[in-house]
């Protein structure tokens, strides 16, 4: 006999069963792209494509106006090599039966004035950047402005838990220079958001925004949630 050793091994699938006895497979949400979006990942993700839900293209189309906002504004600066910083959305919905609907590049606005302040502060220390983790939505779909220093109507009590943001998770991108936090809105109530903001704290009503973002109306139904991923992208430079 030969010598040797052996470890537990195994695979793992998951599945809702509802009460009807309907069998579920779990699905994982697309794990967007880290770096900073390219044409090609504009068009890949932002924009209609063959193969896709005609829910999800049919928001796409709806939504273009919203992403040529901030992309205009960010080409603009890559083609001429400009340092900046600026934040990008990436929006999932994830049905109350276990349903995954990925939207794709929601977003490309707006870095405001009060989140910049805020770096400023933390680089001194009065503050600690890490606490702009936290997701709210709403339902104003005024366009965003730097000056901008909360949602439009955010929603409250048509989230669960009542008056709660979403705490989202930090981590690094594909590289140094990139922020990401990714958190999960749940409603228990009907929700028509077209707005998502990042900010200082859970509570909603307060807290200072970091960016905000407009894009085409997300029905959510009690039950439904909404899973934005967020990168703030630094760009060096002089």
């Amino acid at each position: 006999m030969h010598g040797g050793t052996m470890g537990p091994s195994g695979d793992l699938g998951l599945a809702i069963i509802r009460r009807s006895g309907a069998r579920i497979p779990v699905v994982e949400p697309t794990a967007w792209p880290m770096r900073p979006v390219s044409v090609t990942d504009v068009l890949e993700y932002g924009t209609p494509q063959k193969g896709l839900s005609r829910e999800v293209n049919d928001w796409r189309l709806r939504n273009l106006r919203h992403l040529w906002r901030g992309i205009r504004r960010v080409g603009l600066a890559r083609t001429l090599r400009l340092p900046t910083m600026y934040g990008q959305l990436w929006l999932t919905v994830i049905r109350s039966d276990g349903a995954i609907v990925d939207l794709g590049l929601a977003s490309l606005r707006v870095v405001t004035t009060a989140g910049v302040n805020f770096l400023v502060d933390a680089m001194q220390g009065t503050v600690e950047p890490e606490i702009l983790k936290y997701h709210g939505i709403g339902t104003g779909n005024t366009a965003e402005a730097a000056a901008d220093t909360a949602l439009v109507t955010e929603s409250t009590t048509a989230l669960n838990p009542d008056n709660t943001r979403a705490t989202g998770s930090l981590t690094e991108g594909a590289s140094a220079n990139i922020f990401r936090t990714v958190g999960t809105l749940t409603a228990d109530a009907t929700i028509a958001a077209v707005e998502h903001g990042i900010f200082s704290q859970a509570a909603t009503g307060g807290g200072t925004l970091l960016d905000r973002s407009v894009f085409s109306t997300v029905n959510l139904a009690s039950g439904d949630s909404l899973q934005a991923t967020y990168d703030l992208t630094f760009t060096a430079g002089s």
